[in-house]
């Protein structure tokens, strides 16, 4: 939705990056945000950008499956229910009335957030003000709507993890990894748990974290600043803070040893599913793993594509990837054999790639394209109204503030081939990692 001009603006600026490596400094329009907070504690966060058509309003509740405790997959239920109407908008109005004036919307939820978003035209900010306002104040939660968006959930945790090899690989790993925090159960919730939530348990979830000192509102593109904040503040302002707010407070504790677990599927070709316990979120050596990321698996030419896919042929798909959260991170990798092919050699040559980090340095070239390559996302990153609002809204949110581009890409510029190795050595070790195969039952077994 991004308009012509300002595609043309941030080609422009990859361009010039592109041709003299960072020697001038980038505009990041990020630091031009204006940083408003309610008295009832919710923070505003507005960029206004005079040139975009698309306004990007985004809702961040800081709750995500971390904050579960005694009943799981209540964060993303109600990403669901949000949607079931209110006490004067009738289910599924608010997504009729932002598409028929041809905006978008959508939601997602992940193990540290709940994120609300609409991409649209200035003059209808203030009518999604309102209907966001609206259900924030006046969310339907009732036997009604419960009932309806359980089965919702049930199916689509049905054919997005129980039916799906990866889904089943992935809901291992991480309860395999995690051992005590809440990262270790999936973002969907736990069947049973889907089953047999109440409205009383909705209700009070909803009471808790559905509050404004939980919110972080972030909006970026062509619209009217201080004529936005007035309406947030009237609309909005009336919502009661909660304080505090409950946090799940368990930690993780060290891994002491390997840990290992299959998971039976009917699979065409064996899965493999690796992790190694990470750092955080904004830690220092987050820049160095990300590199590392890109020169396992950015791409074609990438070690892992090169190794398991394309010279041995032992892979249909390879990969590994830091991701960081906000109270841990992981580094995980997963592999596809060939039909037939063994997953034994398969993680054999995976871990090869791994243990070959740790112990030798990786060249110039290899450094400096994967730093080209995060670069290039990082000022991609500034094409869009929405992705302008997600970047000022996340990082408020996971780092307590908006990062500069010029300290993120002086940051990213300082790796060197040592330190690739060295993260390598400090998180990848052999017997900190957990291992699932997904693989085919064994003959004349029963399912």
């Amino acid at each position: 939705m991004a308009s012509s001009r300002t595609r043309s603006f941030a080609s422009a600026i990859i361009t010039l990056w592109v041709s003299t490596l960072g020697a001038h400094a980038l505009d990041d329009p990020a630091e031009r945000t204006r940083v408003t907070r309610l008295d009832n504690g919710l923070t505003l966060l507005t960029l206004e950008d005079p040139a975009s058509p698309v306004v990007s309003f985004q809702i961040w509740v800081r709750v995500g499956s971390r904050d579960e405790s005694r009943i799981t997959g209540l964060a993303h239920l109600f990403e669901h229910m949000m949607f079931k109407g209110s006490a004067h908008i009738e289910p599924e109005e608010h997504a009729q009335l932002v598409q028929s004036r041809g905006g978008r919307l959508n939601a997602y939820t992940n193990r540290d957030v709940t994120v609300y978003f609409e991409d649209i035209t200035a003059e209808t900010l203030p009518l999604v003000i309102d209907l966001e306002a609206e259900r924030f104040a006046n969310l339907d939660v009732s036997e009604r709507t419960l009932t309806s968006e359980r089965e919702v959930v049930l199916e689509e945790r049905r054919l997005r993890t129980e039916d799906q090899p990866g889904g089943r690989g992935i809901e291992a790993l991480m309860a395999l990894t995690f051992q005590a925090h809440p990262y270790r159960w999936p973002v969907i919730g736990w069947r049973s748990d889907i089953e047999n939530t109440s409205v009383d348990d909705c209700r009070e979830f909803f009471a808790r974290y559905y509050v404004p000192n939980n919110l972080v509102i972030s909006i970026a593109g062509g619209f009217d600043e201080d004529l936005a904040i007035e309406r947030i503040r009237q609309r909005f302002g009336a919502l009661k803070r909660v304080a505090p707010v409950p946090r799940n407070p368990t930690t993780e504790p060290p891994q002491d040893g390997e840990r290992r677990a299959q998971v039976h599927f009917d699979v065409q070709g064996a899965r493999l599913y690796a992790a190694w316990h990470a750092p955080p979120t904004g830690h220092p050596d987050s820049d160095a793993l990300d590199v590392l990321s890109v020169i396992l698996s950015g791409g074609r030419s990438s070690r892992l594509y090169r190794s398991l896919v394309y010279e041995s042929q032992r892979a249909r798909f390879a990969h590994g990837s830091y991701w960081n959260l906000k109270d841990a991170g992981v580094f995980y990798a997963v592999a596809g054999a060939r039909p037939g092919g063994s997953i034994d050699e398969l993680e054999a040559l995976f871990m090869g790639e791994i243990a070959r980090l740790r112990v030798e340095l990786v060249s110039e070239a290899e450094l400096e394209k994967a730093k080209r390559q995060i670069e290039v996302s990082m000022i991609q990153g500034l094409r869009t109204s929405h992705a302008l609002a997600s970047r000022i809204a996340s990082e408020t949110v996971m780092l307590g503030k908006i990062r500069p581009l010029d300290e993120r890409l002086e940051s990213l510029r300082a790796v060197g081939s040592e330190d690739v190795r060295r993260v390598a050595a400090r998180y990848l070790q052999d017997e900190k990692r957990s291992v699932v195969h997904v693989v085919k039952a064994p003959q004349g077994e029963e399912e």
